[in-house]
C-alpha cells in the first residue's frame, strides 16, 4: 500500500514540492508549500498545470510576466485560523513571481490542465462560508475555488474542525463518475493544528477494506486521497484545519456517503430543529 501520509511538510525556507504532479496513486493533482521571508521573491512557472496559490499567512504581491496581478498586498491572516483566505488562480503556461511583503507561507495547489483562463485574484470577500453537520460533527467550510471561478479542474477550500469534533462526516467518497449519485475527484489534505503541538486522526478506507489506513495527523502534515472514504477527527483541546484540493474529470462536487453511516444525516435535521 502506498503511504498516503507525508509528515512535517512546511519547508524551513523557500519552496518544497510536497506531492509531485500526477504522481501515483494520483492522476492529476500536485501540491507544494512556500515559506518566504519579507522581501523575498519566488519565481514560478505553471507549465502544463493550473494553480491556486493560497496565502496561509502573511501578505504578498503577485506578478504574471511583468504585470502585477495585485493592486495591493494580498493576504492579512496571521495564520489559517485568522479569517477567510486570499488566493491567486493561475492558468497553465504562466511565468511570474510572488513577492512577500511580510513573512508569508503559501500553499500551491496544482492540477494537470489545458484550460485557457485568465489569472484571477481571489479576495476574502469571494470566499463562501457554510456550516456543515451538527453536534460534534459540525464544522465550517470555506470555498475558495468553486464553480463560480473559470477554472479547468481545480476545486479548493478550507475546513475547520472544532476541538473534539469530526468532519468529512458521515464518511464520504468521490471515486466514480455516476452523477447525480457521485462524482470522481481525487483529493489532497494539508493540515494545521491550533495549538500546533496538537493532533487529529484521519481514516482512509474502501467498502471492501482493500484500503483501510488510519493516521495521526499533526501540524503541517499532508494526506493524499486517491480514493475511499476519508473522515477526520480533532483531538479534544485542539482546533484542526485542512486545506483541500480536488480534481477529476469534471468540477461537480457530489460526494457519496458510506451507506453504513449515512443515517446520521437524518439525525442532523432533528438536532437542528432542537436548537433555540
Amino acid at each position: 500500500m502506498t503511504q498516503l501520509l507525508r509528515k512535517s511538510c512546511m519547508p524551513e525556507s523557500g519552496y518544497r514540492q510536497v506531492v509531485p504532479v500526477a504522481e501515483a496513486p494520483l492522476e492529476a493533482l500536485g501540491f507544494g508549500l512556500a515559506n518566504l521571508t519579507a522581501g523575498e521573491a519566488w519565481p514560478f512557472e505553471t507549465g502544463g498545470c493550473e494553480w491556486t496559490v493560497v496565502v496561509l499567512s502573511g501578505s504578498v504581491r503577485a506578478y504574471a510576466g511583468q504585470s502585477e496581478l495585485t493592486d495591493s498586498p494580498l493576504g492579512s491572516r496571521a495564520n489559517v485560523f485568522g479569517g477567510k483566505a486570499s488566493a491567486i488562480y493561475l492558468p497553465p503556461g504562466i511565468r511570474g513571481r510572488i513577492e512577500a511583503v511580510t513573512p508569508a507561507r503559501l500553499a500551491v495547489c496544482q492540477a494537470v490542465s489545458d484550460h485557457g483562463a485568465e489569472p484571477t485574484v481571489i479576495t476574502p470577500d469571494h470566499v463562501r462560508t457554510k456550516t456543515v453537520g451538527a453536534h460534534n460533527w459540525r464544522r465550517e467550510v470555506q470555498d475558495i475555488v468553486d464553480q463560480r471561478l473559470d477554472a479547468g479542474r481545480l476545486l479548493v477550500g478550507e475546513t475547520f474542525n472544532r476541538p473534539g469534533c469530526w468532519s468529512s462526516y458521515p464518511p464520504h467518497r468521490h471515486d466514480e463518475d455516476r452523477l447525480p449519485v457521485e462524482a470522481n475527484l481525487e483529493e489532497i489534505y494539508f493540515f494545521q493544528v491550533d495549538p500546533p503541538q496538537g493532533f487529529g486522526f484521519q481514516r482512509v478506507y474502501t467498502d471492501d477494506r482493500s484500503m483501510d489506513e488510519s493516521y495521526a495527523v499533526e501540524h503541517n502534515d499532508v494526506v493524499v486521497l486517491p480514493r475511499g472514504y476519508h473522515p477526520v477527527a480533532a483531538a479534544p483541546g485542539y482546533r484542526v484545519y485542512y486545506l483541500w484540493l480536488m480534481a477529476g474529470t469534471g468540477r461537480t462536487m457530489c460526494p457519496f456517503d458510506d451507506p453504513q453511516h449515512a443515517w446520521i444525516k437524518g439525525l442532523e435535521t432533528v438536532l437542528r430543529e432542537q436548537q433555540p
